[in-house]
């Protein structure tokens, strides 16, 4: 499995699978549903679980059909917006990002669709996350958390305790080093994933992409302090590997973390299913903070967006309720390792005990921070982030210089907001 991470979501989520449809006969309103594969073959295509639901759905809806067509991450988000572009979107679509079409006054609100009940149902933070100036256009669809993965086999040969603050993780990593490992703690800050590891490590030390008030905050103090510490206390001393964080993708950390070649690093759940295929012993503890366990930690989500040009509020509103139903939730959070986006699903899985293996992501939600997807100068930031982070732990690099130029590029993007 682990050669086959190349194409992620936001979640970071393996995706493999071509278009494929899902079709039926005559009705009274065709829905459109673009949406994207979570499985990684086609024996756990997120096709299946849409045939269900919509086969499900139809049943009690003989005037509805839903035409579903499901695609890989690689594909969905340029599908979508080639569907835009010809004046001709799905009514529904769930991908990577919203905030475009938002500011393009193409979607539905989501209280224009959703039922009081089901729209109170989403957990907080992601509900907050989904909106732009106040107003929520993106529901959340997938959700996950990040923690601090390490090998078990590893620290006991080094006779060594999971980390709980950044000292920790540097007495760690030396301690991993001096055993030969090869990547004591792997820091992915290549153009495939770097504005997570990033923002987790700014959370971690009391920073993060916005402030207070939501305006970027990129060059803040405690970032050029998190950066400055980064390439000074492990990328100088060698303890994150043979290759540069600023060329280390996550899936190849991910990779080497499956050959246990890695003593720590930041994952998210797929990595479970990773490292058991290959029989890594793992351990999992909460991110390590400045002074001690972070405040906050990583969340990443996928959203479900309408669109306004066809019409059909009523329909869509009732089949998205039908969507977030606490069993269709649940379905697709166990088929996936995935964090449900309803209260109602999280509180049924963290008392469940088949769903004990996703508890510490569970209560790393609570606390997590997600990516500033409201703004439509986002995509613009993260491409920047992806680009130049990596310069920022380099040994020529300059963290307050490096920092200070993704500042002044999110200024300028948030300026043409």
């Amino acid at each position: 499995m682990a050669g086959t991470i190349a194409v992620v979501s936001a979640l970071g989520m393996t995706a493999v699978l071509g278009g494929c449809g899902v079709t039926g006969g005559s009705a009274d309103v065709t829905l459109k549903l673009v949406a994207a594969d979570y499985g990684d073959s086609a024996a756990n295509s997120s096709k299946k679980y849409w045939d269900k639901l919509v086969e499900e759905y139809e049943a009690d809806h003989p005037g509805v059909k839903i035409d579903v067509s499901v695609y890989s991450w690689n594909d969905v988000d340029r599908k979508v917006r080639e569907m835009v572009a010809a004046g001709d979107p799905p009514d529904m679509a769930q991908i990577g990002a919203y905030a475009d079409y938002a500011a393009q006054n193409q979607l539905y609100k989501a209280d224009d669709l959703l039922s009081i009940p089901v729209q109170a149902d989403f957990v907080g933070q992601l509900a907050s996350a989904g909106q732009v100036k106040g107003v929520q256009y993106g529901m959340p669809f997938a959700s996950s958390t990040r923690v601090l993965f390490y090998n078990k086999t590893l620290f006991a040969k080094a006779g060594i305790t999971p980390p709980k603050s950044w000292d920790d993780l540097a007495e760690d990593a030396q301690a991993l080093k001096d055993e030969g490992v090869k990547y004591p703690y792997a820091l992915p800050l290549g153009p495939e994933e770097a504005q997570a590891e990033t923002l987790q490590w700014m959370l971690s030390g009391g920073g993060g992409y916005a402030d207070t008030v939501g305006s970027y905050g990129i060059d803040s103090p405690e970032n050029i302090d998190t950066f400055s510490w980064l390439k000074n206390e492990l990328v100088a001393k060698d303890l994150t590997g043979p290759v540069a964080p600023g060329e280390l993708n996550r899936a190849a950390a991910f990779a080497a973390f499956a050959k246990g070649e890695v003593g720590m690093l930041n994952g998210h759940p797929s990595l479970m299913k990773i490292a058991a295929k290959y029989g890594v012993e793992y351990g999992m503890v909460p991110t390590p903070g400045k002074e001690g366990p972070s405040k906050s930690t990583l969340g990443v989500a996928d959203w479900m967006t309408a669109f306004r040009k066809n019409g059909h509020s009523d329909q869509v509103g009732d089949f998205l309720d039908f969507v977030y139903s606490e069993k269709n939730v649940l379905a697709f959070s166990r088929e996936y390792d995935l964090l449900p986006v309803t209260s109602s699903a999280s509180r049924t899985m963290t008392a469940s005990r088949k769903d004990r293996h996703l508890k510490p992501f569970l209560e790393e939600l609570v606390a997590s921070e997600l990516y500033p997807v409201g703004k439509t100068s986002w995509a613009d930031v993260s491409a920047e982030v992806k680009k130049q982070i990596g310069k920022a732990v380099a040994p020529t690099g300059s963290p307050s210089g490096v920092l200070g130029h993704l500042q002044a590029v999110a200024t300028r993007a948030e300026s043409a907001e």
